[in-house]
């Protein structure tokens, strides 16, 4: 006989489906309505982008459980005595007289559901979670209790049966929400206020890029009509990682937001070429912006004639001395040069209108136009303050000597300056720009041009941004507020950051918090403990994650070839549920996809869809996880970078239920200790 409560809180359940489907139709007639009124212009864009970006809101709700939790209020709190609310992750109304059926999980009041405990219940008496088979629809299965009352024990006797089995849940496709697992740490993250710039250091499996794009959510949700004007940025590390979390904002009911890797916000520049790891260090480097401008202003000359504007039968002068002023207060004012210049035709203007204001002489706006364009003040502007675009700029440090020795004076050694100069000059438009020619190109248009400025900016494995990419990032976040997400210990990078206070000075800003996140729910005990061992050899001051899973399975496999034990550990890993990851050094993917395929197994790519089995290379790993982790030959993913044990232990910790190591080769001994 079915338990009358269950089949209550399934009725429930219908009903808030029946909800979500009005709101949707509710939200199509709008648009149609919106489309139709009579406004000006301008008002009824602005309305057709609000009614549609809602509709597409409600039309990327994925058809899964309408809510996860439930809160019972005591019938003593005050605000809220004797309450129930279901919570979900968007919120669905009841009838016209009728109270919600779901609160969205970032209402003011659903935060207890996460901060409440059997020690500080914050009024709630009991709080329900919900179990659910999904299946397509999904089905209500059964329901958790904990009362927060008594004694904070739960119904059945299993305290947290099925929060262990939504952390526990295989992984399959791209990322999914945690709103039905968000603990109290993560919670005071993803709430932080939207004028607050938090850096979130954690351990692997503590959910660092989950709170990230939790916090990108509720950002929106608290400020929506300020964040949907300026934006909200996510930049990841890479493509894959891109699809991997893509899911994860839908999902929550927010699909204005932008992602972008650090190469997607360079797009100015294309990038055809390759530096040595030599060069690009020292390009990277954060003395490269004082060099770039350096050579900026060295072309700003001081004006040493009067300046003559004809003016029909006049003859207007400005002295040079007044211009010297001019020039020099507007340098002053450090505005973008592009801005400065015209400050100073500004300027220059009004000092003439003046002057033919006293003559008598009618000067309106019209004639002040005019003047200010005239070929005089213009002839002026290009010798004392030239225009100046970013790609010459850089084609000009890189690619003349003389240059770079007068702007690099003092600042890079000889020999530095040798490794980053052109071997013959260059245009701007025959270079073949790399990677970190174009952060230059990017460093250099924040000088001259203003940039745009994000509401919000949240950076995922920002570790491993170098000071000037940091610099890409500040520009980007301007006034705004960021979320910096990363872990020292995954730094990768020849230029990876060793400490937190260099790297948030780097991203502009120096005083925001640093909160640890150690508690690790993704990766379980077995494999977070081999893991740790690394950490000793990474020279990173870092706590080590603290498993909340005792389960998981490691095992170490020797082989005789690396290429036959992958495949057999594969198959054996066919055998059970989950997302399989095969994460190998760049230069034995070839060898282990054609030992696989020829074993009748097709593996899939990194980000590439959703292949039961996947091909990784060692350095696009990092932010993607698995159920089942095939490392292969360990030794040569610690050999192939400088920073190889810490490409290494990023690897190790993709693993959230199995991990295999396969090896032919002795283990590094930072594992065997």
């Amino acid at each position: 006989m079915e338990d009358p409560e269950l089949e209550a809180e399934r009725a429930h359940a219908t009903a808030a489906r029946e909800g979500l489907r009005r709101m949707l139709d509710v939200a199509r007639h709008q648009v149609v309505i919106g489309e139709l009124a009579g406004a000006d212009r301008y008002a009824l864009e602005s309305l057709g982008r609000l009614l549609r970006s809602n509709l597409k809101r409600l039309a990327e709700e994925p058809d899964g459980p309408p809510f996860f939790g439930r809160v019972d209020f005591a019938s003593h709190d005050a605000d809220h005595g004797g309450r129930a609310y279901h919570l979900g992750r968007r919120h669905v109304p009841g009838g016209p007289e009728s109270p919600p059926l779901v609160l969205d999980w970032r209402a003011p009041v659903a935060r207890v559901f996460y901060q409440a405990s059997a020690k500080r219940p914050q009024g709630v008496a009991v709080r329900r979670r919900f179990g659910w088979d999904l299946s397509a629809p999904p089905v209500l299965t059964g329901f958790e209790d904990e009362r927060l009352d008594v004694d904070g024990s739960t119904g059945d006797g299993r305290p947290g049966r099925l929060l262990e089995a939504e952390i526990e849940r295989p992984r399959r496709g791209p990322m999914r929400d945690i709103v039905a697992t968000i603990q109290p740490d993560q919670d005071e993250l993803v709430r932080a206020a939207l004028e607050e710039s938090i850096c979130v250091q954690g351990a692997p499996g503590t959910g660092k890029t989950a709170v990230g794009l939790h916090r990108a959510a509720f950002l929106l949700y608290s400020h929506r009509e300020r964040l949907e004007k300026s934006g909200v940025l996510i930049v990841g590390p890479n493509p894959a990682f891109l699809a991997y979390i893509s899911a994860v904002l839908p999902a929550l009911g927010e699909a204005d937001v932008e992602q972008a890797t650090l190469a997607g916000l360079l797009e100015r520049t294309r990038v055809q070429g390759e530096d040595a790891e030599a060069v690009a260090v020292v390009k990277h480097d954060q003395r490269m912006a004082t060099v770039l401008h350096r050579l900026l202003y060295a072309g700003v000359g001081a004006p040493t004639e009067t300046l003559v504007v004809p003016d029909g039968a006049y003859r207007w002068r400005v002295p040079a001395e007044e211009l010297g002023v001019i020039l020099e207060d507007v340098r002053k004012e450090k505005l973008p040069y592009e801005a400065g210049r015209e400050r100073i035709r500004a300027r220059v203007a009004s000092s003439l209108r003046r002057r033919a204001e006293r003559r008598g002489s009618a000067a309106g706006a019209a004639w002040l136009r005019k003047i200010g364009r005239s070929p005089a003040v213009t002839a002026f502007l290009d010798e004392t303050w030239p225009r100046v675009k970013p790609e010459a700029l850089v084609a000009r440090l890189l690619g003349d000597r003389a240059s770079l020795a007068r702007a690099a004076d003092g600042l890079l050694s000889d020999e530095e300056q040798d490794l980053i100069a052109w071997a013959r000059p260059r245009s701007a438009r025959s270079a073949r720009w790399s990677a970190a020619d174009a952060v230059l190109v990017d460093e250099a248009a924040g000088l001259i041009e203003p940039s745009r400025s994000m509401g919000h900016v949240i950076v995922d494995e920002a570790q491993d941004l170098s000071p000037m990419e940091c610099r890409v990032i500040a520009r980007r976040s301007g006034h705004g507020s960021l979320t910096v997400l990363g872990d020292l210990a995954q730094g990768t990078t020849p230029w990876a950051a060793c400490d937190w206070d260099g790297q948030l000075a780097h991203l502009g800003v120096p005083g925001a918090r640093v909160v640890p996140l150690t508690d690790g729910f993704r990766v379980p005990g077995a494999v977070l403990d081999l893991a740790n061992r690394l950490l000793a050899a990474l020279d990173v001051d870092v706590p080590p994650g603290r498993p909340v899973r005792g389960d998981g399975e490691v095992r170490v496999l020797p082989a005789g070839t690396v290429a036959q034990g992958v495949v057999d550990a594969v198959r054996d890993a066919l055998t059970r549920d989950g997302a399989i990851g095969v994460i190998a050094a760049e230069g034995a993917l070839a060898a282990l996809g054609a030992a696989l395929r020829a074993a009748g197994i097709e593996p899939g790519e990194a980000g590439g869809g959703h292949a039961r089995v996947t091909l990784v290379p060692a350095g696009l790993a990092k932010g993607l996880e698995y159920d089942h982790v095939v490392v292969a030959e360990p030794a040569q993913i610690a050999e192939a970078e400088a920073r190889g044990l810490n490409r290494l232990y990023v690897v190790l910790t993709r693993a959230v239920s199995r991990l295999d190591i396969v090896h032919a080769r002795p283990l590094p001994a930072a594992i065997t200790g």
